[in-house]
């Protein structure tokens, strides 16, 4: 069976939360992989350096065994877009088997070109704590144990602003249930966004479930959190972000 194929069983809501009223999410959330024609230093990274940190299929059912070195935890990264958050947790955590995630291929090439030098797309030394996957988030969350993550990030994500393409944010009532199911107990969820819309969608989302508990989002990004170039964007654009920690319960 693929991880395609793959299917897990997720926990139902308790009757005490209160769903927001959405439409069921799309197969994907996401439009074209591909902006920009790629450039052959691109196209290399993409063909060589790739496959050499991708997470294997058939790590999915116990993913510690995807890294070259067992991670003392795992954590997982969500739309990383152009991968200086992920760089700087893994650099910073050199211990913890980090999961990248992202589909669009000029974010995973921006990623992958920090990586490896260029002409050396297929002999440079990889990190052996850090794995990428580049298809649907979803795909992977069904895939993994339960509680088989320790953290969770999801930086910056598309707020999708028209009220019509609310089913397409990645916080989702249906999209929560999963996160649950693969975080430990006192795992932890961190999201930021800039987005007013988005802000208020997450808070009226979490407000609505029994997963995770909440607090109020900090207004200056805490200690421990690596800035972004979403983030700065927003700063520029005078935005203020906000910075949420959601805890598995």
């Amino acid at each position: 069976m693929t991880v395609r194929q793959a299917s897990q069983a997720v926990p139902a809501p308790r009757e005490s939360a209160q769903p927001v009223a959405v439409k069921a999410p799309p197969d994907r959330l996401y439009g074209r992989q591909r902006g920009h024609p790629l450039r052959p230093r691109q196209q290399r990274l993409l063909d060589l350096t790739l496959p050499r940190l991708r997470l294997a299929e058939s790590a999915l059912a116990d993913p510690a065994r995807g890294f070259g070195r067992a991670p003392s935890e795992i954590w997982l990264e969500v739309g990383f877009g152009g991968g200086e958050h992920s760089l700087a947790q893994h650099a910073s955590h050199p211990d913890v088997g980090y999961i990248a995630s992202e589909v669009f291929e000029n974010g995973l090439c921006s990623l992958l070109s920090r990586l490896v030098p260029d002409g050396q797309e297929d002999t440079a030394p990889v990190p052996d704590r850090l794995r990428l996957w580049d298809e649907d988030a979803r795909i992977l969350l069904r895939a993994l144990p339960d509680r088989s993550l320790d953290r969770m990030f999801l930086m910056f994500p598309d707020p999708w602003p028209k009220a019509r393409h609310a089913k397409r944010r990645f916080v989702h009532p249906e999209t929560i249930r999963l996160v649950a199911r693969v975080l430990k107990p006192g795992a932890t969820w961190r999201v930021a966004s800039d987005d007013p819309t988005y802000q208020a969608w997450v808070e009226e989302v979490m407000a609505a479930q029994d997963l995770f508990d909440t607090a109020p989002p900090a207004k200056i990004r805490p200690e421990g959190w690596p800035p972004t170039r979403y983030e700065a964007k927003a700063l520029r654009a005078g935005r203020q972000p906000f910075y949420w920690v959601f805890t598995r319960r």
